[in-house]
């Protein structure tokens, strides 16, 4: 656990091992805990530092959740830790703040990896760029009974039941679906500046079934920015590393053994072989 200057506690796990140094950072409804497998097929290359990010997991819940407030935990935490320049991996929202951190902080991130995000979440490009999760049940007396709940609204309960866990009267979800709103909402709008405003290398992961990462912005990310690399894969949606974590392992641990080898982006791919 880490306490942040202004008492906001961050939790944060380290899951040890030696290798390049990686900070990996969830996406909204989420917890550090997600990166265990890829953490686990990374063991011998990577040393990997996954936090709960600011109203998710374990780390406190706050009264900011707007874009600085995310940049400023990462770069507190690698300060705490001072393990950097660190490779900067997220997911999500997470991938936001990996590249913000990037642009804002370059003395502490050595490389990016961005899982199925770009830098524009608005309307038209993204038409639904926020899941509108209020009033979401938070408990339930079982784990199943939960998960009926939330598929009343979703069809899959899986990436939100990853953050249940028990209580003295049943199961709960380690985050406030308010909370979850303004989460979202300041992710909300135009991040070229953000995306563009780093040089150090980058590998960018697009699933072919996301809703928030369309094709032609994946490859505008990489023609735009220099130094940059895309792997696709064709099968997954928005949760790559759910889908294809055998892939995304292997697109992470090649770009981890060497992040400037120049690839032919458009013919790189990442299912499953």
């Amino acid at each position: 656990m880490f306490t942040r200057a202004d008492r906001l506690a961050l939790a944060y796990t380290d899951f040890g091992g030696t290798g390049t140094f990686v900070l990996a950072l969830h996406g909204t409804f989420g917890r550090g805990a997600v990166f265990a497998r890829l953490a686990a097929d990374l063991a011998g290359r990577a040393r990997v530092v996954a936090p709960d990010q600011r109203g998710h997991g374990s780390s406190g819940r706050a009264a900011d959740y707007a874009r600085d407030a995310f940049v400023e935990d990462a770069a507190d935490l690698l300060d705490h830790l001072a393990l950097g320049p660190a490779v900067v991996l997220g997911h999500s929202s997470g991938g936001i703040t990996a590249y913000q951190l990037a642009a804002r902080r370059p003395d502490l991130v050595s490389a990016l990896v961005v899982e199925d995000v770009g830098p524009l979440m608005r309307p038209p490009e993204i038409p639904h760029p926020v899941l509108d999760v209020r009033g979401w049940p938070a408990s339930a007396p079982t784990h199943d009974d939960l998960a009926r709940a939330i598929e009343a609204h979703v069809p899959d309960s899986a990436y939100f039941m990853a953050s249940a866990v028990a209580d003295g009267t049943g199961r709960r979800l380690l985050f406030d679906w308010d909370d979850m709103m303004a989460v979202q909402e300041g992710c909300v709008g135009d991040w070229w500046p953000d995306w563009l405003g780093s040089t150090c290398p980058a590998l960018v992961l697009h699933g072919g079934r996301s809703p928030l990462l369309p094709g032609w912005l994946a490859r505008d990310m990489v023609d735009r920015r220099p130094g940059t690399r895309l792997v696709e894969f064709p099968g997954a949606g928005h949760w790559i590393h759910d889908d294809d974590p055998a892939g995304v392992a292997r697109a992470v641990g090649d770009f981890l053994a060497d992040p400037t080898v120049p690839g032919s982006p458009r013919d790189l791919r990442g299912e499953r072989r």
